[in-house]
């Protein structure tokens, strides 16, 4: 109806007819109500519900609600549908507790209980693991309050995804652990790998005094022994923080891999199956060959150890490229060209809980005195500190599944590798300078040195090897000198020694990697360097190595 100036106005009119005693219609009466504020309230009612409706089904976070206890779903929004991967009707016929996890069932039912009871507040946010569709498991973060719906009482939420969140979480967290591991390792190394070049050193010369059927002889051997496992752990600590000096070249994986393979067959004995798969045409990478060889014994003796009885190692080799798309839907994968390599074994697989810890130093589900827990965790340092990343697949019961991703060299040209020295090389006269300020690890390495053949001017300060050095009447083919010394470092020392001897050569030794002579570990083509601690034999190696 229109007013007398045009304007609309809703009216409710009710209407009867009036008749004479013949039944003929005399007139109508009518009554008029202006309900016009009323249908006003209605329609903007009905207006905000749309706009709420539409708010909510096309908001990116899912929103529901369900019965309680039942869990049956009353209304939910497109969201959870694609994030559980079911069409609007099918996920109608589902309940809550048909997408969680059946491990925080238990979990969420005990919250819901809590609330019913009136325990704690009504409004509160947790997290839960879901199931997809195709079985993935995603991680969900859901805020859930009692609400009144349709005369009954239900449970609505709101929830989003953060299984991304989380791996990028767990990600910083590793990075910082890793950051203090290196901290720690960095701080002991050098003065503990002194000290055990001093041991190891002192042991091996009195060894050579001591016949094998000497008392002291089997002794001696034990010394060694545990001096030489307490290096490696050393080693193995700064492998995964990634302070582990390298010398990287390039290297046809495959070639690399077969040439190690008789070496873990005794690694893991002959009731296991060791099958080699190599891709023919893998594209190279570049790295140093020995984390080649700590990569696959540590991944070997993992897998040999989760097979109880007989059983299958394989390592293969393949080629892989992830773009961009791929990696959006593959937490954990980079974009680029990778050569993998992958260790899978039939053994007894790995449950959730350790699989989100096997990466963390010192964690192991091994016996006291089986394992240092350190395997997996260098692994993953040696891996990043190459530029590549790791994924590990396994099920209980179902066997594991490692595999690697390390960075395709760009050039194809692979760098034939030196051929090994397996014996002590002796020198032939040559004057060596060796600078060392710890004075233990100074009169081993003259001791060793002068056995070999050398003649050996030792200095404990590099002031005092200039003034060594200035006094000399000779050459100086080589230098020998500690990287972290007082008054300059080594590669400092190295040049002004350079300065007087242009033909000398130089070779740096440490207990930790110093970035006077190593970025982040790696060292420059061209440059020497021996890790602390070595055995006289290494050091024989490395010298010759440089004068020849």
């Amino acid at each position: 109806m229109r007013r007398r100036d045009g304007s609309k106005i809703w009216i409710s009119n009710h209407t009867q007819a009036i008749r004479d005693d013949n039944g003929e219609i005399v007139h109508y009466e009518g009554v008029v109500r202006d309900i016009n504020e009323r249908r006003l309230a209605e329609t903007a009612r009905r207006e905000s519900e749309e706009r709420y409706r539409s708010l909510v089904e096309n908001t990116l976070e899912g929103y529901f609600m369900c019965e309680v206890p039942s869990g049956k779903f009353v209304f939910l929004n497109q969201a959870i549908c694609d994030l559980f991967g079911y069409d609007r009707q099918t996920a109608f016929t589902l309940t809550v507790w048909d997408v969680i996890d059946p491990g925080d069932r238990e979990l969420l039912g005990e919250r819901v209980r809590e609330r019913l009871e009136g325990k704690g507040d009504n409004f509160t946010t947790n997290r839960y693991t879901a199931r997809h569709r195709d079985g993935g498991r995603v991680r969900i973060e859901v805020s859930t309050s009692l609400v009144s719906y349709g005369g009954k009482t239900v449970l609505q939420g709101v929830l989003h995804d953060v299984t991304e969140k989380e791996r990028l979480q767990r990600q910083l967290q590793q990075v910082q652990k890793m950051e203090s591991v290196g901290r720690l390792a960095g701080g002991v190394a050098h003065d503990f790998n002194n000290m055990l070049s001093v041991i190891i050193g002192f042991a091996e010369l009195a060894l050579e005094r001591v016949g094998p059927d000497d008392p002291m002889h089997g002794d001696l051997e034990e010394i060694l022994t545990a001096a030489r496992r307490s290096g490696a752990i050393t080693g193995q600590l700064l492998a995964f923080a990634r302070r582990q000096t390298i010398a990287p070249r390039v290297l046809d994986l495959n070639e690399t891999v077969g040439r190690i393979l008789k070496m873990l067959r005794r690694l893991i004995g002959e009731d296991i199956d060791l099958v080699w798969v190599p891709r023919a045409d893998a594209w190279p990478v570049k790295m140093d060959p020995v984390q080649i060889d700590q990569l696959l014994a540590n991944l070997c003796v993992n897998a040999r150890d989760a097979i109880a009885d007989v059983g299958k190692i394989t390592i293969e080799t393949a080629n892989r490229t992830f773009d961009a798309a791929y990696c959006a839907n593959h937490p954990g994968f980079v974009p680029g060209d990778f050569v993998m390599l992958a260790v899978s074994d039939d053994g007894c697989g790995m449950t959730r809980e350790t699989m989100e810890n096997i990466f963390e130093p010192f964690f192991t589900t091994k016996g006291v005195g089986e394992g240092t827990g350190l395997g997996m965790a260098t692994v993953y340092g040696i891996v990043k500190q190459n530029g590549g990343f790791i994924n590990v697949y396994s099920e209980p019961d179902s066997g594991t599944t490692v595999k690697i991703y390390l960075t395709r060299h760009a050039s194809d040209a692979v760098v034939e590798a030196a051929p090994p020295l397996v014996e002590s090389p002796l020198g032939k006269g040559e004057t060596v300078l060796v600078v060392e300020d710890e004075a233990a690890t100074l009169k081993l390495v003259q001791r060793m040195l002068t056995s070999l053949g050398y003649r050996v001017i030792a200095a404990g300060t590099p002031s005092r090897a200039m003034e060594l050095a200035a006094a000399h009447t000779g050459d100086i083919k080589l230098l020998i000198t500690d990287v972290v010394m007082p008054e300059m470092n080594g590669r400092q020392l190295a040049r002004n020694l350079q300065a007087r001897f242009p033909d000398s050569r130089c070779l740096f030794m440490s207990g930790y990697t110093a970035n006077v002579i190593a970025h982040r570990g790696i060292l420059e083509a061209g440059v020497a360097f021996i890790q602390k601690p070595f055995s006289k034999q290494a050091l024989a190696v490395a010298v010759r190595r440089c004068l020849r």
